[in-house]
């Protein structure tokens, strides 16, 4: 899969645009959020996602944050085999974002608990 490259030379919103772009996704922002914590193996990642997204999903999101530079993927040459996923430097440096972003996620939950059921479906 080949991300798709774009031209973000436009109005101001297009850095917003440009920022987004690489982790835009349903599932890449919380997997990043983990990754921010340490190595993962693959199941061990599914795991900690509560299995609410599929095998299929989480590896397409894994490759997509990988072609984008973010992410890392290990493959060892062992029976059975392990994969390790982790954060690359590029991935690394969204820590402060990523964190601010469950610090409002936090408190708009705490302001909002009636939305919350709406938005989890």
């Amino acid at each position: 899969m080949v991300m798709k490259k774009r031209n973000f030379e436009c109005a101001p919103g297009c850095s917003i645009e440009a920022a987004l772009a690489p982790i835009d996704g349903k599932w890449k922002g919380v997997i990043l959020f983990h990754l921010l914590e340490k190595t993962y193996r693959f199941n061990e990642l599914q795991r900690k996602l509560n299995s609410r997204v599929t095998q299929r999903m989480l590896v397409k999101q894994l490759r997509e944050l990988e072609e984008a530079g973010m992410v890392e993927r290990k493959v060892y040459a062992q029976v059975p085999p392990r994969v390790d996923y982790s954060l690359t430097e590029e991935g690394r440096s969204l820590e402060p974002v990523l964190r601010a972003l469950w610090s409002w996620g936090t408190d708009w939950m705490a302001r909002n608990p009636d939305k919350q059921a709406k938005t989890a479906a």
